[in-house]
């Protein structure tokens, strides 16, 4: 295989590299309302609506988990608190790294600049970013963007930032869905599926794949 030599790499933040705790925050909030029996299917819920939020018109993520905790609320027949939108959006800061990352980022990052563009607001991300431990070259947001993934204009925004073009970055994400489809669509040749089990494997959209942020260096030919 070539060995790949890109300007930047990129990467997606929380499930990619943050442990995306958003699954667990919802199971502890709501398990006085919501059965046991029915609570994967609510959480399914929960995740189906958080995407369809980011689709339309950008708005603050806190809008973007209450919207969809109110219509997973309404879908369940299940009350709804104000308070609900406040918990979730708080415990964010909070999370931590896999346990792959750190190490795989440090090694990556002698070599290569790294880059983040997160479905974020600009005063979270900093606490993410953080916690990672390696020197990053710039975080995106989709404050800063005006537009969430799977969305091009995020993707157009941080090539914008960085002046270079598609062929220029590597970018790695474990979702098809938030990144790696439009990546495909944006002829972003160099990608990487980060398999964090989210997501079935999906080999039309042409990725390496690599299990967990310990396997980047390899496939770099670090």
């Amino acid at each position: 295989m070539t060995r790949m030599a890109p300007k930047y790499i990129t990467f997606d933040c929380y499930g990619t590299l943050i442990y995306f705790e958003m699954a667990p925050v919802a199971r502890r909030l709501y398990a006085d309302r919501v059965p046991v029996a029915r609570m994967d299917a609510f959480v399914d819920d929960f995740s189906a609506y958080r995407l369809d939020e980011v689709l339309g018109a950008w708005k603050p993520y806190k809008e973007v988990v209450a919207n969809a905790l109110i219509r997973t609320c309404e879908r369940n027949d299940v009350e709804y608190r104000d308070s609900d939108a406040d918990a979730v959006y708080a415990a964010v800061p909070t999370w931590g790294p896999h346990p792959d990352t750190v190490e795989g980022l440090a090694e990556v990052a002698k070599e290569f600049p790294l880059v983040i563009l997160s479905n974020s607001m600009t005063d979270l991300i900093p606490h993410s970013v953080a916690k990672l431990g390696a020197p990053f070259h710039a975080a995106y947001t989709a404050e800063e963007a005006q537009a969430y993934k799977p969305r091009m204009q995020a993707f157009e925004y941080m090539l914008d930032q960085l002046g270079c073009g598609p062929e220029d970055i590597l970018h790695c994400s474990s979702s098809f869905r938030y990144d790696l489809m439009t990546a495909h669509d944006m002829r972003i040749t160099n990608k990487v599926w980060v398999n964090r089990g989210h997501e079935p494997a999906n080999p039309y959209y042409g990725y390496h794949e690599i299990k967990d942020i310990r396997g980047l260096p390899g496939l770099l030919g670090l």
